[in-house]
């Protein structure tokens, strides 16, 4: 049966060739370091002061990013190198639930995306490990993982609760940088006029605020996970 019979969007057609194809000689192992970054895209990221913009690589993980991507989401930097991922933080950070209005929505388009990369990589050990981990500790990862859905995120809308500018509506562009397939720059935009415009000026504002002697921003806690608890990151059981 061919895949126009099947009704497959152009993802997951490409998906289901990836698939189909015949292995040849020994499987390729991914590698196992984070991906290098170039130094000229990092300036690049920096050069974006009011608009939150961050590298994704292989499974997700959070390569590069913003100061302003790091106030919306979350500081990605001060995770360890296993921890700065999209999935962890979307499935394992309980901040995420409450920051992402819609976050069922975003969630399952996450892991279709997952199972894309999953297609492309099939014997990354740090893939399988993570997904054999969240298919353990998180149900809704487990169910969704197992309807076999494939996603790739190249533009659209999120809407976000942040803790300390409020509702707003950001649109965001998903590139594949040419030199390496295998990483995107995200870029957030807000209408220009629009009340999330204004409450990204706000964020970049707060940003700029001088910190406390515990390293947070004056007038702003971080929002408490379990039992109160500031949230990192990390599954817990």
């Amino acid at each position: 049966m061919s895949s126009r019979a099947l009704r497959l969007d152009p993802v997951e057609r490409t998906h289901l060739f990836q698939l189909a194809k015949p292995a040849t000689g020994r499987p390729r192992r991914a590698a196992t370091r984070p991906q290098p970054v170039r130094p000229g895209l990092r300036d690049l990221l920096r050069t974006l002061e009011h608009t939150p913009a961050l590298v994704l690589g292989r499974r997700l993980d959070v390569l590069a990013s913003n100061q302003m991507a790091r106030a919306l989401l979350t500081d990605f930097d001060a995770l360890p190198h296993r921890e700065r991922n999209l999935v962890r933080f979307m499935f394992c950070d309980e901040t995420a639930r409450s920051l992402y209005t819609h976050w069922d929505t975003h969630a399952q388009d996450i892991v279709a995306s997952l199972r894309r990369d999953a297609g492309r990589h099939p014997h990354d050990p740090l893939l399988a490990e993570l997904v054999g981990e969240l298919s353990i500790r998180d149900e809704d990862f487990r169910r969704w993982w197992a309807d076999q859905n494939v996603y790739r995120h190249t533009h659209g809308s999120k809407h976000f609760r942040h803790p300390v500018v409020g509702p707003l509506t950001l649109h965001y562009e998903s590139l594949t940088l040419p030199a390496d397939p295998d990483q995107r720059l995200s870029v957030y935009t807000a209408e220009a006029g629009s009340h999330s415009e204004e409450a990204l000026r706000l964020l970049a504002a707060w940003i700029r605020q001088p910190k406390t002697s515990h390293g947070q921003h004056a007038g702003h806690q971080p929002p408490a996970g379990p039992r109160g608890a500031v949230d990192h990151g990390g599954c817990v059981p």
